[in-house]
């Protein structure tokens, strides 16, 4: 892969030894303690999204003592660096074994533009082997604004298989709220699952794509050997509208170091669940120590960004360009704050937020909780791939003979095209119109030229370094001594830093 990485890194945001949860009240959260309602060692996050002023974190319940599994942190409140979660949307909304208002296990989760939060719950509760199906699979969508659930859907029994295990949520965001589609990665199942909202419909699709890769079923991170050689389609990721007026759904096995794509011209339509085995793609290879979990696209410029889990590191790749690995670059890599970066979002901001859990390590051996174990980074994307292969290009066209002094700016429309190999894009350039001579008698503005820039960056509102948080002992609060007044976004200077 692309040995340049970018020049500004990920900051981390918030950090934890091991996580805890808001209760109504110390009575409530005295019981749970002692009933085994909260046990914090036995909790792993694995999910993240960000809306407005809230960042959702999702906790599987693989072990007992996770009082809720969907969760949120407000980020308009008093800076802590390692905060408590706060059940969303409530306490009993996250009852296990409730199948009807209840959540039981979630992991990754999505928001589109109509203010709605994509929940999937699996149903389970344990990890595998020890695994107890408590509820059916269920589609459930909250709005935002109003943080109430406003449907809920059970997937259809075609849709599931004995081995089915669902991690992952694209979503196909049409013209309207109603024209939206969901996908979900049927990890062990070997499927894929189309949603559709106007619908409210699902199907399942079957492709040998969806399996393993026998031969990379080996996997070294955080000093463990150990062999996930059953993990099917999981990552998947749906590129920017083409002219066409479909997306492509990319998507990759765990156990593979391989990208395949479709069109969701072929995944929205339940006709073709038989007969479209040719309309899905090899895109290419990513290389060596190429496995990934989550993988995100900007919808600007079609830049993919993914987890490199065996590298402790975040890829992209620009959809313009093969897929091979001189065109994958490293936007950051962290031998300690990137063990198993767990998944990967990106806000209405255009910022990158990061989760690193150190999964590995609380599966296959146990976790130092006087070490930090979970972080959460984000940065501006355009900022990320500076200096990278993905980095959009300033490139020179031709000059043009004379222009009005009045044409300051020319936005080309349509915009030139560039080929992704499965499909053609428009590309997301603006053109700003150049002069380089003086003005004649006429008027006109000779030996003029036109420069293709790349779309402007835009700021992050956290500006602050890596820090680490404070150890954990059991029975305190976990509360900072930061300044209860300081915003997410305080600015360089005003922060206390802690050390072991």
């Amino acid at each position: 892969m692309s040995s340049v990485t970018a020049v500004v890194k990920l900051r981390e945001s918030f950090s934890w030894n091991v996580l805890d949860w808001n209760f109504p009240n110390p009575y409530s959260r005295q019981q749970a303690i002692q009933s085994g309602g909260l046990i914090p060692e036995n909790a792993l996050p694995v999910g993240i999204e960000r809306w407005n002023n809230k960042l959702f974190v999702s906790v599987p319940r693989w072990k007992a003592g996770i009082p809720a599994t969907l969760n949120y942190i407000p980020l308009d409140a008093p800076y802590d660096p390692s905060p408590n979660l706060n059940p969303y949307p409530s306490l009993a909304g996250n009852e296990l074994g409730n199948c009807q208002s209840g959540l039981n296990t979630v992991y990754r989760i999505k928001v589109d533009k109509c203010d709605r939060l994509w929940v999937l719950d699996t149903g389970t509760y344990g990890y595998d082997p020890n695994v107890t199906n408590l509820c059916p699979y269920s589609l459930n969508i909250y709005d935002l604004n109003t943080d109430q659930r406003i449907r809920r859907y059970v997937f259809r029994p075609e849709d599931i298989v004995p081995t089915t295990f669902i991690a992952n949520i694209a979503l196909d965001e049409g013209k309207t709220c109603d024209d939206t589609f969901a996908y979900f990665s049927d990890e062990l199942g070997y499927g894929l699952i189309a949603y559709s909202w106007e619908q409210n419909r699902s199907w399942r699709f079957s492709h040998g794509y969806f399996m393993p890769d026998p031969l990379v079923g080996d996997f070294n991170i955080a000093g463990l050997n150990f062999q996930w050689s059953a993990e099917g389609i999981f990552g998947i990721t749906a590129s920017p509208v083409g002219p066409d007026g479909y997306r492509t759904l990319y998507f990759s096995p765990l156990t593979s170091h391989t990208q395949f794509a479709v069109s969701t011209r072929i995944l929205r339509d339940e006709s073709k669940v038989t007969g479209s085995y040719q309309d899905f793609k090899i895109v290419g290879v990513r290389g060596n120590n190429g496995h990934t979990t989550s993988k995100v696209m900007d919808e600007l410029t079609g830049i993919e960004f993914f987890n490199l889990i065996d590298q402790n590191a975040i890829g992209c790749w620009k959809q313009d360009l093969p897929y091979k690995p001189q065109n994958i670059g490293v936007v950051d890599k962290d031998d300690v704050g990137l063990i198993f970066p767990s998944d990967i979002k990106i806000d209405q901001e255009r910022n990158l937020w990061v989760m690193s859990d150190r999964m590995p390590v609380f599966l296959e051996s146990t976790l130092d909780y006087n070490d930090i174990n979970f972080r959460i980074f984000n940065a501006p994307l355009d900022s990320l791939v500076q200096h990278t292969v993905c980095e959009p290009q300033t490139q020179f066209l031709p000059a043009l003979n004379q222009y009005s002094p009045s044409d300051k700016l020319i936005q080309q429309n349509p915009l030139p095209y560039y080929n992704n190999g499965l499909s053609v894009k428009e590309a997301p350039e603006s053109y700003t119109l150049f002069s380089s001579g003086p003005a004649t008698q006429s008027g006109l503005i000779e030996k003029s030229s036109i420069f293709k820039t790349p779309i402007s960056t835009s700021q992050s509102y956290i500006n602050k370094p890596k820090q680490r948080a404070i150890p954990y002992i059991t029975g305190r609060n976990y509360k900072s001594s930061f300044n209860n007044q300081q915003p997410l976004w305080y600015e360089k200077g005003t922060y206390a830093v802690f050390e072991p």
